[in-house]
């Protein structure tokens, strides 16, 4: 029997489907990349560091000021100046002095101060909050061992205070453009496993009434035949005759059956 072949096409919203599926696929690859640059490759590189015991050995402000950039509106920039800040510890891990920083993102903004702070648009403003934390590090911190990281490889000069990525970061940045992937993949491949079940269901369905419409042919075919026996039959008078004739074959009846009678003659 001839294989029946069906032909399908998407619907609108199996179309849909599909665009919303490739676009969740695109997104996912495309944010894995752009979260894998900005974020997953740095987040790596500060969980490199190990933690060690960092106690305080001297507080310093040098008389050298810096810049800084501040913002007071859309198109309103200008830059103020802040004093450093220089703390020097003494970590476990390499037992050496070394300069402390609140994060990473201050070691790059400035790798000679310790402490950068917000920029505001008045420079005392930024004085007192340089003076607040060498306060804060001159008379709480400084007897006390707190916990701080350091990376003999990258900063062997340099300790962080705070680490500004953690394992939370590095999940985000795994976790959204992974869902994103499956999720997208899960729709096209519903989509298509639903197309797939449509045709088959169709083509049993054709199979079925192909299947109808031949037993309607042969059996309009033997008509004409069947209807000539019948005919026959009906002219043939023996075939309509008594059951018992035909269950008999054999059997014949005289032509004429007329009784005889015997007289007796009289002398």
């Amino acid at each position: 029997m001839a294989k029946i072949r069906v032909s399908y096409e998407y619907s609108e919203a199996e179309d849909k489907s599909i665009r919303l599926g490739l676009f969740l696929i695109a997104c996912g690859i495309l944010s894995l990349f752009i979260l894998g640059f900005c974020w997953l490759s740095p987040t790596l590189q500060s969980l490199q560091s190990k933690p060690a015991n960092c106690t305080v050995v001297s507080v310093l402000r040098p008389e050298e000021m810096f810049e800084c950039v501040f913002t007071c509106g859309a198109d309103c920039k200008g830059t103020s100046l802040y004093p450093c800040l220089q703390i020097f510890v003494n970590n476990s891990e390499s037992n050496s002095v070394a300069l402390l920083h609140f994060d990473e993102q201050q070691l790059v903004l400035n790798p000679k101060c310790s402490y950068v702070p917000p920029c505001e648009r008045d420079n005392q403003k930024n004085k007192d909050s340089v003076l607040w934390w060498e306060d804060y590090f001159t008379k709480e911190v400084s007897s006390q061992t707190f916990t701080c990281f350091f990376n003999q490889q990258r900063r062997p000069d340099d300790v962080l205070w705070r680490r500004s990525h953690d394992t939370s970061v590095l999940l985000h940045c795994v976790l959204w453009p992974m869902v994103s992937l499956l999720l997208g993949t899960l729709i096209v491949l519903l989509t298509v496993c639903a197309r797939s079940l449509a045709v088959r269901a169709e083509a049993l369905q054709k199979r079925k009434c192909s299947y109808e419409v031949c037993h309607d042919l042969s059996t309009a075919a033997a008509g004409p035949s069947a209807r000539r026996i019948n005919k026959a039959d009906d002219l043939n008078p023996k075939t309509n005759s008594d059951p018992e004739l035909l269950s008999s074959p054999t059997r014949t009846l005289p032509l004429f059956a007329v009784p005889v009678r015997r007289r007796d003659r009289e002398h």
